[in-house]
């Protein structure tokens, strides 16, 4: 397959609604063959967001209390159930036009949990997949292997993947706890799935990375699973949300 062009930018810690809504807006532009590829890198203030096939009974606090706690609830139209984004958490939304020769939506899934690995690989984390269970996982007894589920002692998940497609151009994305609070997902049962915890980086290791320096040095992990060329990752964490609106749709196709 051609090698693509993407231009991936660090937004900082911001609300999850205003991203969202870039989201659409950028997604739309590709959708009609505007702007170009992009990863954008974010870090969200604490949000429990409900995808297309949720269960609400997975939000385990009611509205108010989530308000209480400064956390937002806010439904998407994403795959998946539920899912807590926040501090600690990087996140990450490739808004790729995959037309005409990527349609391979589970090629896709498995590219992203594949940035994910590489990214916790790079703090001494090894990780991999679960059939029947998206996201990522890891043996939080023996963090510095991964032979798959059947030879993990203690199973956790260390990162979520949900994605919409329309006219096969992707929002949405992924989630890599690095040094999120786990206490968090407490006020969920993450993705529906209750047999099994959460983990993050800091957890499995100890380290506690920034997360900006992680997305900041991401280059090579989004480029390696994504198979794109992707520039320097650019510390947009300054720049508003409208300015990027309008520079992402505007910026010419590589």
């Amino acid at each position: 397959m051609t090698r693509r062009h993407a231009r991936a930018l660090w937004l900082g810690r911001r609300p999850y609604e205003p991203v969202h809504e870039l989201q659409k807006f950028v997604h739309a532009a590709r959708g009609d063959g505007l702007g170009r590829d992009v990863v954008l890198l974010v870090e969200h203030e604490p949000v429990i967001t409900l995808g297309r096939g949720a269960d609400t009974q997975n939000v385990l606090l009611a509205a108010e209390a989530l308000r209480e706690r400064g956390v937002e609830l806010v439904h998407t139209g994403r795959g998946g159930d539920v899912t807590y984004h926040g501090p600690g958490q990087l996140v990450g939304y490739p808004i790729f036009d995959l037309r005409p020769d990527r349609c391979d939506v589970r090629r896709y899934v498995r590219q992203l949990a594949e940035v994910m690995i590489l990214l916790a690989r790079e703090h001494g984390v090894e990780a991999g997949v679960v059939d029947g269970m998206i996201g990522v996982w890891a043996d939080a007894l023996e963090p510095n292997a991964w032979a798959g589920q059947a030879w993990s002692r203690r199973l956790e998940k260390l990162g979520a993947i949900g994605v919409r497609l329309s006219r096969w151009v992707t929002m949405h994305g992924f989630a890599l706890n690095v040094t999120t609070s786990l206490d968090a997902f407490s006020m969920i049962v993450p993705c529906g799935i209750r047999d099994y915890g959460v983990t993050s980086v800091a957890a499995l290791t100890g380290n506690e990375p920034s997360l900006a320096s992680v997305a900041l040095a991401s280059r090579a992990s989004l480029a390696r699973a994504l198979d794109y060329e992707v520039s320097a990752v650019e510390d947009a964490s300054m720049v508003s949300l409208e300015e990027l609106r309008q520079e992402l749709v505007h910026s010419a196709p590589t």
